[in-house]
């Protein structure tokens, strides 16, 4: 067999589809871009989905790519099998409407076993098909498959619910009898079954019916071909390795790993061998996902990484390292791929810094699990207990990332079980409530065939003008079906061409009228969409019936319009500032550009500082004070980027693409409207600045007349403060308040010492009243007209003089009540803990709160409780 690395097996499968007329499609972001029914990429095919379900027609109906995806629903068995990942690369080759069967079939064939391509022996493939595809059987039997190496396999169907679904075929190379790890009468000993002999490397999909509504499978109008070869698995057979991680894309971290560990060696045992490969793994996803713009956070795709950097890190403990380590990976990472993904590399110092940060938070926070895994086993010990309950052993693996397997291990040297069950039930609970969060939005639509037969040449000349005069109408849509004359209130309107700007990049679709020759108004436009062939899809509000083929002016609303280029201009100006100002790193993770304000979502790893938002404003305002023209250059993608235009990985750009240019300032590709120049736009000023998701940030802005309108409001404001403050002049209103709040505190100072006089007054008469309680001496008291910080000055007192064995002393103000309970020290050693009676007494003051074995204390709304609050210290006191 060829010895090939990783990246010549990518290489080659690509220049294989290549070379049958298939577009190459570059990877897309791990970030799914206007998808809410998917958290990750999860596969090539997710983003084709546009083109399946019909809503885009490619310029190329072939496609191929190597998409980077991640799944973790399995993330459990991640270094227990051969074949678990968390990240993996998925070849693929799609056809959509074009060619289907016989010919992916004839490909897959070829490029496994041509001595030009993969060379592989074809006595080793074993194709499974759907028992009542008899095509599919029909054509690897033609292409020369053996029929005792085709099987018949019931759940060869690939269904994702509504949308497109087929049959499908699976591609599978047999490693040899060495490789058999169950006995030869096993019933998933098969090619198909759960065994190591039989790999599957590809999977053939035969999109050929639509899943509809009402749960019936209906042909599609155009069958479609999607396929997925696990890179890392072919990679395996090539490189001869027992399992993918034996591999070029995951020793170079095991070995770095080994580096790292106290002289552990990587294949030496099966146990530690787990450790190493999970570290590999996880190493290679949270790298390329943060480079992709995701960020560790306690939700969605942020929790996935948090996750992922918590499991390696604990099994980096397993190994003897005791440091943060995992960020030395990343650069090791990104020098495996650097072939085909660059971008990685280029990101190492960023991606380094946000991974270092997340381990050093997590290793307090290992710290604070492994003293609640020991606190739960002491009691366990003292209260004769044999398991530890699911809850606690899900809280261990859910706020400070253990694994059950790590409880269990931790626990069974000390003779305790974990109730698994438990944990499971706590783990489905987590599940269901994700799966709740998650849009209903339909996974893919059925197709819409009507758009897709539309062919008809439809030009925008909206950059040039925005009123045409002869407009022809050429193709009227009412009720999914085309009509020769409106017969409705709202229609679908498709002119040969348009002023009319389709809603695209975040940027909201002209409005405007309709006049016919006459100069009569017929309709309002009141949307405008991309038709699955790239026209203009105007939904109009219909005054006056349309006719087919007549001719129309167009007419969109200029001050509509003008104000949304103000405001996409002025997005370019900010997304710049933001590069400039906080780091190459950002990227745009979403954007809307409306006629009264613009939002900028970005990708960033923490907070905006007031003092770098402002430098942002004040960039941007800079930009527009130059009075910088815009200019717009039309070129190929390649020769955009050497001109320095910045690319969205959520975008493919076709032939030709626009770049804009601002000075030598900002350079993007961009299909919008612009304004001439800077000065148009006027004056920029951000309203907002939030966090909207895990790493992802948001800025709300206006310019123009909305700026000035902010502005102006402002001001009134402060001119009713400068009032109030009794101040003639706005520049004074600093001073005042800096004088007020000086005279404040000052009070607050005096008010605080009077509280504390007073305070200690009482304390005189409540420490002498010390009561015996069995064995134990208590002193309880409420002090009238205080706060905790007054009784946490008591309770010092009190310790040091030593004045009894407990206290618990109360205090109220209107509804507001506080309770501090303390414990002498040696008395915590009896037993007595200051934790455990503060929760036995808050509830009497509706509240509640913990702490410390020998200081505790507590919040609550019902002052009027406190009373009873005394007697229940007592009381439990008595019961000790």
């Amino acid at each position: 067999m060829k010895e090939l690395s990783s990246g010549q097996i990518r290489q080659m499968y690509l220049d294989f589809f290549k070379e049958k007329g298939h577009a190459v499609e570059p990877s897309a972001s791990l970030i799914p871009v206007d998808d809410p029914t998917l958290l990750w990429i999860n596969s090539g095919v997710a983003t084709m989905k546009k083109y399946f379900d019909g809503s885009v027609v490619p310029k190329n109906p072939r496609m191929t790519s190597s998409q980077k995806s991640i799944r973790t629903n399995d993330i459990e068995n991640v270094g227990k099998t051969p074949r678990h990942h968390t990240l993996f690369e998925m070849l693929g080759n799609f056809s959509v409407g074009d060619y289907f069967k016989k010919e992916a079939i004839a490909w897959a064939f070829e490029l496994l076993t041509s001595d030009k391509w993969f060379g592989w022996d074809q006595d080793k493939l074993y194709m499974t098909v759907y028992p009542k595809d008899q095509d599919a059987k029909k054509y690897w039997e033609e292409v020369g498959v053996a029929p005792d190496h085709i099987i018949e396999i019931e759940d060869n169907f690939w269904d994702i619910g509504q949308g497109p679904s087929g049959p499908d075929s699976e591609i599978f190379y047999d490693r040899g009898k060495e490789f058999d790890n169950l006995d030869d009468d096993d019933p998933e000993n098969y090619p198909g079954g759960e065994n190591d002999r039989w790999l599957e490397v590809w999977n053939i999909v035969f999109s050929q019916f639509n899943h509809t509504p009402e749960d019936t499978y209906e042909p599609l109008p155009r069958k479609n071909i999607d396929t997925g070869m696990g890179l890392e698995r072919v990679v395996s057979i090539f490189q001869h390795a027992r399992t993918n991680f034996e591999t070029d894309l995951f020793m170079p971290m095991i070995r770095k790993t080994e580096e790292f560990s106290d002289g552990k060696e990587y294949g030496t045992d099966k146990k530690l061998d787990q450790s190493f490969r999970v570290i590999a793994d996880h190493s290679r996803a949270i790298t390329v996902a943060i480079g992709d713009g995701a960020i560790p956070s306690n939700e969605g795709r942020g929790y996935v990484i948090r996750r992922l950097i918590r499991r390696a890190i604990v099994n980096g403990q397993k190994l003897g390292i005791n440091e943060s380590f995992l960020y030395k990976l990343v650069p090791v990472v990104g020098e495996t791929l650097k072939s085909y993904y660059p971008e990685v590399l280029d990101q190492s110092d960023y991606i380094e810094k946000v991974v270092r940060s997340e381990e050093d938070r997590f290793n307090e926070t290992l710290a604070g699990g492994l003293k609640l895994l020991n606190e739960v086993i002491e009691d366990a010990q003292k209260n004769n207990k044999k398991e530890i309950d699911g809850a606690t052993a899900f809280k261990l693996y859910d706020t400070y990332g253990f694994p059950l397997e790590l409880t269990q291990e931790q626990t069974v040297e000390y003779g305790l079980s974990v109730d698994k069950s438990g944990f499971d039930a706590e783990m489905q609970k987590q599940k269901d409530r994700a799966r709740n969060a998650r849009s209903d939005a339909k996974s893919m639509g059925v197709q819409r065939d009507l758009l897709i037969e539309i062919k008809d040449d439809s030009e925008y000349v909206g950059y040039d003008t925005l009123d045409v005069e002869d407009a022809q109408v050429v193709d009227i849509i009412e009720n999914e079906q085309l009509v020769d004359k409106t017969k409705t209130d709202t229609a679908e309107l498709i002119f040969d061409k348009t002023p009319f700007y389709a809603e695209m990049g975040g940027q909201v679709a002209d409005l405007g009228n309709i006049y016919n020759q006459k100069g009569d108004k017929v309709a309002e436009v009141v949307d405008v969409q991309h038709a699955p062939n790239g026209q203009n899809l105007h939904t109009v509000k219909v005054i006056e019936p349309i006719v087919k083929d007549d001719k129309y002016r167009l007419v969109v609303d200029e001050a509509f319009h003008s104000k949304v280029e103000k405001n996409h201009t002025a997005t370019h100006l900010l997304d710049q500032s933001l590069r400039n100002v906080l780091g190459g790193h950002t990227q745009q993770a979403g954007s809307l550009v409306e006629p009264d304000y613009l939002r900028f979502d970005f990708n960033h790893f923490g907070q905006v500082t007031s003092e770098d938002l402002q430098k942002v404003e004040d960039m941007v305002n800079e930009q527009i004070f130059k009075e910088i023209d815009v200019k717009t250059t039309v070129t190929d993608p390649k020769t955009g980027k050497k001109m320095g235009a910045i690319a969205l990985f959520s975008e493919k750009y076709g032939d030709k693409v626009r770049v804009v240019s601002v000075g030598d300032f900002s350079i993007e590709f961009c299909g919008g409207t612009h304004v001439k120049n800077t000065n148009e736009i006027g004056l920029f000023k951000i309203v907002s600045e939030s966090g909207v998701g895990a790493g992802v940030r948001r800025i709300e802005a206006v310019t123009s007349k909305e700026a000035f309108d902010l502005l102006n409001g402002e001001e009134k404001s402060l001119k009713q403060v400068a009032s109030q403050l009794k101040v003639t002049q706005l520049k004074e209103v600093n001073h005042r308040v800096e004088g007020l709040q000086a005279e404040i505190k000052e009070l607050q100072q005096k008010q605080a010492s009077l509280e504390a006089k007073l305070a200690s007054q009482q304390a005189e008469d409540v420490f002498s009243d010390k009561k015996q309680v069995g064995d134990y001496s208590i002193i309880t008291g409420i002090i009238k007209d205080s706060g905790m910080d007054q009784l946490r000055q008591l309770t010092d007192s009190w310790r040091d003089k030593q004045l009894s064995d407990v206290l618990v002393l109360g205090t109220g103000k209107g509804d507001k009540a506080n309770l501090i309970v303390a414990v002498a020290d040696d008395k915590v050693k009896d037993g007595v803990s200051a934790s455990d009676l503060i929760k036995a007494i808050s509830g009497n003051i509706k509240g509640g709160g913990g702490g410390r074995p020998n200081m505790a204390q507590a919040g609550g709304k019902d002052a009027s409780g406190l009373d009873k609050a005394m007697t229940a210290a007592v009381d439990w006191l008595q019961e000790k």
